[in-house]
């Protein structure tokens, strides 16, 4: 349970007139996994707070906007 995304292989028919998307991925969001706030919990500076979007640096998760393009076999230049 290292990395917070996680992939899945849907089911592609035969007959599916578009290109397959063959794994999709998604992310699984850290807070799932604390149960509740522990004290003490260590913090982010306010500057690295405001760049990394969170105060605490176990409730992080980056953000990939390009991870849905993961798995395709067509590209839109081709």
């Amino acid at each position: 349970m290292n990395s917070q995304t996680r992939t899945w292989f849907p089911y592609v028919s035969p007959y599916d007139p578009c290109p397959p998307i063959r794994v999709k991925a998604y992310v699984v969001p850290p807070q799932l996994f604390i149960a509740f706030q522990p004290p003490d919990l260590p913090q982010y500076s306010p500057a690295e707070a405001l760049r990394a979007g969170v105060l605490w640096p176990s409730l992080y998760s980056p953000y990939n906007p390009r991870q849905d393009v993961v798995g395709r076999e067509g590209s839109h230049g081709t």
